[in-house]
């Protein structure tokens, strides 16, 4: 044997040695949460999940879309956990047999921001119903986010409560952007809109401009936040043990006061609620 054929016998003993001793590495067990775009634009999330993973190793990656289509992506199985803001079409998720169950988690509430201007004269209401009249009648431009959502859900049940039916003048006064919060506020900046925005997102925002709140404090306006499990007997490749620990967790007197603790400009963002278990 050559000394070449020696030493690559050798490279290639200790190599292999030196692997079958190596401590293996366990994989890291992650989950699909489906939830809103608050809850991402408000970076709760990025203050909530690393104690989470901290505390259990489970990683937890976020899709954030509007409600509606986290309902529709969680209904097809793409995603172990739900977390949105609209309770009746949570209850029907449940009801139709796509979720476990459902849990009150956090709430805060919707306001109606617009310029400071003022052009409807809604500035300091607290009736919700009565700023929606005085806008529409006005014609002042509204920007609705049109996608769906759960703040988008509740803009509707708030203009037919109001009975007025904004969409005849879509595309007039009443711009539909199909966007997230975020890029929904984004342009309403930029066209001097009104618009509902759930208070997280507000806070949150930097593009502010000289927008402020002109409509907060109605009872209408409460958002309550859910969570659920999607059903593993509908789809059974749902990581069911490690979505109840997140939810647990949440669920727990250290979630509920991590939510309870999450602040931006020293404000609360969202207040959590979850009932005794």
């Amino acid at each position: 044997m050559n000394r070449r054929s020696f030493l690559t016998i050798t490279v290639a003993a200790a190599l292999s040695v030196s692997a079958a001793f190596a401590p293996a590495q366990a994989a890291v067990e992650s989950i699909i949460v489906q939830s809103t775009t608050s809850t991402q634009n408000s970076g709760l999330f990025d203050f909530l999940l690393p104690m989470f993973s901290k505390k259990t190793g489970i990683e937890v990656r976020v899709v954030a879309v509007g409600t509606g289509q986290a309902i529709k992506n969680a209904r097809n199985g793409d995603g172990d956990v739900l977390m949105v803001h609209a309770k009746p079409a949570e209850e029907k998720f449940v009801g139709d047999g796509f979720g476990v169950e459902r849990f009150d988690l956090m709430y805060n509430d919707f306001v109606i921001v617009g310029p400071s201007a003022d052009p409807a004269g809604v500035g300091g209401m607290r009736d919700a119903l009565t700023a929606l009249k005085k806008i529409a009648e006005s014609r002042a431009p509204f920007a609705s986010r049109g996608d769906d959502s759960g703040t988008h859900k509740k803009e509707l049940r708030l203009w037919k409560a109001a009975a007025i039916d904004p969409a005849k003048d879509s595309g007039k006064w009443y711009r539909e952007t199909g966007s997230g919060m975020g890029e929904t506020l984004n342009a309403a900046v930029g066209m001097g809109a009104y618009t509902l925005s759930d208070r997280a997102t507000w806070i949150a925002f930097r593009n502010k401009g000289d927008f402020r709140i002109h409509v907060e404090g109605d009872d209408r306006l409460f958002n309550q936040y859910g969570v659920i499990l999607v059903n593993p007997k509908r789809h059974p490749h749902v990581k069911a043990e490690a979505g109840r620990a997140f939810i647990d967790w949440l669920l727990s007197d250290e979630g509920q006061n991590a939510i309870a603790t999450y602040k931006v400009d020293n404000q609360q963002l969202f207040f959590s609620n979850a009932k005794p278990r």
